[in-house]
């Protein structure tokens, strides 16, 4: 799914989805034969922004869940 399918159907904003994608948050794959998009696993973007929504409500920083992220993938 592309970066802007993603923010439509999780009702982020493109920011949020860059700073997430950029923190390593969400893994993003780079197609450069269409124009240079990004494409998302949608499964795998459910659950993290569900997990980064969980544990951000709990008062973790976002470095603490990359961390938290990365550990459990």
């Amino acid at each position: 799914m592309t970066a802007m399918e993603v923010v439509r159907k999780f009702s982020i904003s493109y920011q949020t989805l860059n700073h997430y994608t950029n923190f390593g948050l969400l893994n993003a794959i780079r197609k450069t034969g269409s124009g240079n998009k990004r494409f998302y696993n949608l499964s795998e973007v459910e659950k993290n922004l569900n997990r980064i929504g969980d544990l951000k409500g709990k008062g973790y920083p976002l470095k603490i869940i990359a961390k938290m992220l990365n550990n459990i993938q």
